[in-house]
């Protein structure tokens, strides 16, 4: 009970076969209708044989259509290989959980002693547990039978291939003569012709050759080592039955290895288009951008169908066409621009205009459509194998694309993150570390205006000095996040001049003395008249920034030395400090954006961390470096760079 449940449960999913035959549509159509009906899975299954390779072009021509015909009726299509078609249909049906088998039937009787199975009589005794529903094939008829025993082959092939056999059956002849001049049997010299027969049909590819190579083995055989020799008479009674036998081994042996050489050609090409898939898989994979996906899919489509490839990309200005493997001077026609778009635009199913050049491949995921693969046609058709292998190539390409728009979107999202942590970084060191100022300042202007008549002038001057130096804290501060937030933009005019370092290390002294506590700054030049190539408002506010940063948390008592040098083709700039420094670990994040450390200034008002970022990105515009290490015995040195700058005279 529960097994018969299971099997009502299981979804209906129904094969048909793929063939040239002229009534392979009516039987496609028939399955469709099925399949719809019965909500079930629906695939086309083309089974390629070595007779596939010598079809005829009315009948490729034929295959091709039913094949596509298929794919608009909505089947998978898929291709396999072997030189038996019901046990290659039997075996996928039973791998792929097919349930009912839909096939056609000629309705022609085959005449003849004995009468070779049908496809539907295999099929019936290779999978008994499938229904297989036969469709009579009423269109084709003896003329189209006719048109397969009697085709047509390229007459140049056929004459090459004669021309082979010929010569292997002289040689084989020539070494049977040399093997009854040394007395070996006829037994040898049979299996030497046969031998020659299997040579023949492994390098050849028409079974004319060694049709040919077999008759021609028993009459030069019954020539040249029979008795009476230089006859085609033979007196021996076994003899009959001995050319009967060496007749048909040599067919027997002929066919098989005939088969055996298509298949191990079919076998190469299968393997050579999945390295091309497996290749554009593992490449696509390592591809950094848009253009190296498309690139890379482009060029294995080119390997695989060794024609002409042209990539239609949707970007944000609209539709850009990419053209890989065409000459220069090729001019992409207006139509197939034209289907491109309305492919991008529609998602058009008609993606093989008539009158373009192209097939056409759209590049999609189920989110959105990157662009159009246009393969240029030819006179050989693809097949569907390597239709198969496109689609999948072409899947991959959207896969990918799709992988770096995730990952661009990643980033994007990573960046506004970081963005928002450090609006909330500024806005909590802002709400924290400004109110001890603006308190001050609001709470002396409210002394001033409550209880100015009862203060003396001292009072009132210390009061002033507060509040100034208070607002001065405070403009500085919006000056740096200012500053800094032009820099990060590129919105910041930058003024590049030739200017004397030690004209600019003096400009910014005479703005920090206002400001200094007791320590002590000196400048040591080590080089007279060092010009370096600067923006000389944004270089004093480094400077000023590093001093103010020195005597902030450095005793009264302290001595900076600010060092001027030429070192290769930099100005160098180091502003040493002999106070607590700062330990290894803090060195790398002192020039971050917020970083304090740990570190209180001595009237609690605490810094929120922009001086020293604002000094990185100044340096960093002038193409500089700026870094910090110990002065030994204790302190700290920050140290930054500048190009050398010349001045020209002209006379």
């Amino acid at each position: 009970m529960q097994s018969s449940e299971k099997q009502s449960k299981k979804k209906e999913h129904i094969l048909v076969g793929l063939s040239s035959a002229p009534s392979n549509s009516k039987i496609v159509e028939t399955a469709s209708k099925m399949a719809k009906a019965f909500g079930a899975n629906f695939t086309a299954l083309y089974i390629k044989t070595s007779q596939s390779e010598i079809l005829s072009e009315e009948n490729a021509t034929r295959l091709q259509n039913n094949i596509k015909f298929a794919e608009r009726m909505g089947a998978t299509v898929v291709t396999v290989y072997g030189e038996d078609v019901a046990l290659q249909m039997a075996e996928y049906a039973k791998t792929s959980g097919v349930t009912k088998i839909v096939i056609g039937r000629n309705a022609t009787k085959r005449a003849g002693l004995i009468r070779k199975p049908t496809l539907a009589d295999k099929l019936i005794s290779l999978v008994t547990s499938i229904d297989i529903h036969i469709i009579p094939d009423a269109d084709s008829d003896l003329r189209e039978q006719k048109a397969n025993l009697f085709r047509k082959t390229n007459a140049l092939s056929i004459i090459k291939d004669l021309a082979i056999s010929f010569g292997v059956i002289i040689v084989a002849s020539l070494i049977g003569l040399f093997f009854a001049h040394l007395g070996f049997s006829e037994a040898n010299i049979i299996t030497l012709y046969i031998l020659g027969v299997l040579i023949t049909s492994i390098i050849t590819s028409s079974k004319t050759a060694w049709g040919f190579t077999s008759v021609a083995s028993v009459l030069i055989f019954n020539f040249l080592f029979t008795k009476p020799r230089f006859s085609l008479m033979a007196y021996g009674d076994g003899y009959p039955i001995t050319f009967a036998i060496m007749f048909v081994a040599s067919l027997i042996t002929g066919s098989l290895a005939s088969k055996m050489h298509n298949q191990s050609k079919q076998s190469s090409q299968a393997a050579y288009r999945t390295k091309i898939l497996f290749d554009a898989n593992r490449l696509l994979q390592r591809a950094s951008n848009d253009e190296e996906v498309l690139r890379i899919t482009a060029e294995q489509l080119k390997k695989l169908l060794n024609r002409e490839i042209v990539v239609f990309k949707r970007d944000k200005e609209g539709l850009q066409t990419l053209v890989y493997g065409l000459e220069d001077s090729f001019q992409i026609e207006e139509i197939e621009l034209k289907t491109a778009s309305n492919i991008l635009v529609n998602l058009s199913s008609d993606y093989n205009n008539a009158q373009s050049r192209c097939d056409y491949y759209p590049m999609k995921t189920q989110l959105r459509t990157y662009g159009v693969v246009a393969v240029y046609k030819s006179e050989k058709e693809i097949d569907s194998f390597e239709n198969s292998i496109v689609l999948s190539l072409v899947g991959e390409c959207a896969l990918a694309l799709e992988n770096l728009f995730n990952a661009k979107e990643k980033e994007l999202a990573a960046v506004l993150a970081e963005n928002e942590q450090l609006r909330a970084n500024l806005l909590r060191a802002i709400s924290h570390d400004l109110r001890t100022p603006l308190t001050a300042i609001s709470g002396n202007a409210s002394n001033l205006i409550s209880n100015a008549a009862s203060f003396d002038e001292q009072t009132k001057l210390s009061i002033y000095n507060d509040i100034y130096h208070d607002s001065m804290w405070l403009i500085n501060l919006v000056e740096n996040l200012l500053s800094i937030t032009r820099l990060e933009e590129g919105r910041m005019n930058l003024n590049f001049t030739t200017e004397l370092v030690d004209e600019v290390v003096a400009e910014a002294i005479k703005h920090v003395h206002q400001r200094e506590r007791g320590q002590k700054i000196t400048v040591v030049h080590k080089d007279e008249l060092l010009l370096a190539k600067m923006d000389t408002r944004l270089i004093i506010q480094v400077i000023i920034n590093i001093l103010d940063n020195a005597m902030k948390y450095t005793p009264t008592d302290s001595l900076v030395t600010v060092i001027t040098e030429k070192q290769n083709d930099k100005a160098v700039i180091s502003i040493a400090d002999n106070g607590a420094g700062i330990p290894d670990e803090l060195k790398e994040r002192v020039f971050d954006m917020f970083y304090t450390g740990a570190k209180k200034l001595a009237d609690s008002r605490r810094s929120i961390g922009l001086g020293l970022a604002l000094c990185k990105s100044i340096i960093s515009v002038h193409n500089g470096e700026i870094f910090v290490k110990d002065n030994v015995p204790s302190g700290a040195i920050f140290t930054f760079t500048l190009p050398i700058g010349e001045i020209e005279i002209n006379e």
